[in-house]
């Protein structure tokens, strides 16, 4: 299974970015796909899943209203669509897969739970 993470860049406090995330190797049916972002010197930080079925979304309050999570169902992709973006949204983006079978309570949030990660692509922001 490999996740190939890509979108990232430099953009303006305010301005939108749209990032994407190919899975192969596996069906994401049953499956959720997450986005998670980190910065140097802090812990993996939630910011949103889908149930790839289903289409469900799940937001972290930072992020609510700002970004739209969305997959491509027979591309087998996932966005992170990121709107009004804030210095404090920089970070190093990571999309991940967890099996919805394990996912019955917070693990979708929980970092330690996910199964396969992509490699990470850097957003910027900066003025």
């Amino acid at each position: 299974v490999q996740l190939q993470a890509s979108g990232g860049g430099l953009v303006r406090p305010g301005d939108s970015l749209r990032l994407s995330c190919a899975v192969s190797g596996r069906s994401l049916s049953g499956w959720i796909a997450g986005w998670f972002r980190q910065v140097p010197g802090k812990e993996r930080e939630w910011v949103a899943a889908i149930w790839w079925s289903s289409g469900i979304t799940y937001y972290a309050d930072s992020v609510e209203g700002r970004f739209t999570i969305s997959r491509d169902y027979a591309g087998n992709t996932v966005y992170l669509q990121m709107n009004s973006l804030q210095s404090e949204d920089a970070a190093t983006y990571y999309c991940a897969i967890l099996d919805g079978s394990r996912a019955h309570g917070n693990q979708k949030y929980d970092p330690k739970y996910y199964d396969y990660w992509g490699q990470g692509t850097l957003v910027t922001v900066s003025s």
